[in-house]
């Protein structure tokens, strides 16, 4: 299973402000240090913020902060969040705009492949934003910023 990009952005981001300690950076800041659009990260904080895992403060002194419930969040829970419930595969092709798959009403596949994307998720649900941050992670994603002072 692969992870779409503003999943990996958001792990990674909920990641780097978990070791951000006082500092507040910035959502252009973060998008800089891990080198994707700043409109991708834009919509990726927008969505952290509509969930109450991070603060985003605007203006002078303004910046990205974890809130606690960022910090306790499941990993398994915001990856169901940000993939959507949708299947591993597209049987139906309404996602593609495809023909439908003709082994669909008699197939055992969609079944199987359905509780493996779950038994994915259950074993990211135990683990959270803090406990991705341990050592040796946290030295490296404090190392990645661009920040002066922060390192």
């Amino acid at each position: 299973m692969r992870l779409l990009r503003s999943t990996d952005l958001a792990l990674r981001l909920l990641m780097r402000l978990a070791v951000a300690g006082e500092s507040s950076p910035t959502t252009r800041e973060v998008a800089a240090d891990m080198d994707v659009p700043y409109t991708h990260a834009a919509k990726v904080v927008a969505e952290l913020q509509h969930l109450g895992l991070v603060d985003a403060r605007r203006g002078r002194g303004g910046g990205l902060t974890l809130t606690e419930k960022g910090r306790t969040a499941s990993v398994g829970a915001l990856v169901r969040r940000f993939e959507g419930d949708g299947d591993v595969v597209d049987c139906d092709g309404t996602a593609t705009n495809a023909t439908p798959c003709p082994l669909s009403s008699a197939c055992r596949l969609r079944g199987a492949l359905r509780r493996a994307q779950e038994a994915f998720f259950a074993s990211l649900d135990p683990v959270t934003v803090a406990d991705m941050v341990g050592e040796p992670t946290g030295a490296l994603l404090l190392g990645i910023s661009r920040r002066p002072g922060l390192v």
